[in-house]
């Protein structure tokens, strides 16, 4: 009796243990990734840099990255170029 009563207790021991082990390592798994992207996330709801739409394909493209010419954003210069010959052989 007393070595079933041992079993049954070394048995409930190691469940507990095996739980604690799983926790930590859970709280410890969102530690990290929570404290790698707070430090990279920028304000909830804003971008890291505007976007804009190109005029000539609806291609959105950040700004830095886009050729503003008439007015409007364009993805490429291409496109830019394409567009003022457009608007300039409709006059």
């Amino acid at each position: 009796m007393r070595q079933l009563f041992l079993l049954v207790l070394l048995f409930f021991a190691g469940r507990w243990l095996v739980k604690a082990v799983r926790a930590s390592e859970a709280q410890g798994a969102r530690r990290t990734a929570r404290s790698s992207s707070a430090g990279s996330r920028a304000k909830p709801g804003s971008l890291a840099e505007p976007v804009v739409r190109c005029a000539a394909c609806g291609v959105h493209a950040p700004k830095s990255e886009s050729v503003f010419a008439g007015g409007q954003y364009f993805c490429c210069a291409e496109h830019a170029s394409r567009h003022a010959a457009r608007a300039a052989g409709s006059r």
